[in-house]
């Protein structure tokens, strides 16, 4: 595992690992109806982000077959949350926070040069704005799940709306060569971010879950952490690095997939480097009651 540099410099790409996950087996139809659109609503008080809501339900996290950290693949229980349909967007953010600090300029673009900590301000100020417990305590940063306002999704809870029922490599296929068809990446791009929601969504519903910006997620990076994972909602270890999920619009095909898994070692860096300006996010929030359809 290496920290995030997914950048080319001078010509030279730096390649991280890629990660392979296997689902416990497609969803039904009518599971993944009742996923992509019950419990959708929105958030008007910030840039109309929609969310979707995800049923409870389970899934096979990991892969024994590729990166060590990866393994072993074990069944992971997750209890219903709402997820952004989209990357947050610079709208979105200015609207709330009151700057755009994106280097791509758009605002239905996603907001990029997000440190972890500022989004897990945002996410305390999107729950304030909209009269919910907010979840991060920020002297400490720990996160309050019992909370009902808004929070980064565990690497679990992104794994499973970006599966999205799916078994293969992508949630569309095994064919990278139509990844372009549903992310933003380095084949595509013209090295920039572009607006949210342009590609194809996948099944249940979520859009740029591979490409345009790499999303942060709340838990910490550890090596072995699949091998002691708890069976249900499992939120990572109490520390190391923070972990990002889903590649960026420069990053190729072969890292934007389900399983990718990468961190980076300073979520509050200050300095501006070469590949900071591919770090997004999307939040998501407590959903309890929500329960996955019988087929």
């Amino acid at each position: 595992m290496r920290k995030y540099v997914p950048a080319i410099i001078g010509g030279v790409l730096l390649v991280l690992f890629v990660g392979f996950v296997v689902l416990k087996g497609p969803a039904p139809d009518s599971e993944k109806t009742e996923s992509a659109n019950a419990g959708k609503e929105t958030v008007k008080s910030v840039g109309k982000l929609e969310m979707i809501l995800v049923p409870a339900g389970s899934f096979v996290m990991g892969s024994d077959k590729d990166n060590a950290d990866e393994g072993p693949a074990h069944e992971v229980t997750l209890s219903a949350f709402y997820m952004d349909k989209y990357e947050v967007t610079q709208e979105a953010y200015q609207q709330l926070i009151g700057n755009n600090p994106a280097k791509h300029k758009g605002a239905g673009q996603p907001v990029d040069r997000i440190t972890w900590n500022a989004a897990a301000e945002f996410c305390n100020a999107r729950s304030r704005k909209d009269g919910l417990m907010p979840c991060y305590n920020k002297d400490t940063w720990e996160c309050n799940y019992a909370a009902d306002g808004y929070r980064l999704p565990t690497e679990a809870e992104w794994e499973y709306a970006c599966r999205a029922g799916s078994t293969t490599t992508y949630y569309f296929g095994n064919n990278k060569a139509e990844v372009t068809d549903y992310a933003w990446n380095r084949s595509n791009s013209g090295s920039t971010t572009h607006p949210v929601g342009s590609k194809k969504p996948n099944a249940w519903g979520f859009c740029d879950m591979y490409g345009n910006v790499a999303e942060w997620v709340g838990d910490y990076y550890g090596e072995d952490y699949y091998k002691k994972s708890p069976a249900k909602n499992p939120r990572g270890p109490e520390s190391g690095w923070r972990m990002m999920r889903g590649g960026s619009w420069t990053d190729s095909a072969e890292s934007c997939r389900s399983g990718y898994r990468n961190y980076n070692d300073d979520p509050d860096q200050t300095v501006v480097c070469a590949f900071y300006d591919m770090y997004g996010f999307r939040c998501v929030r407590s959903a309890n009651g929500k329960q996955r359809p019988q087929p």
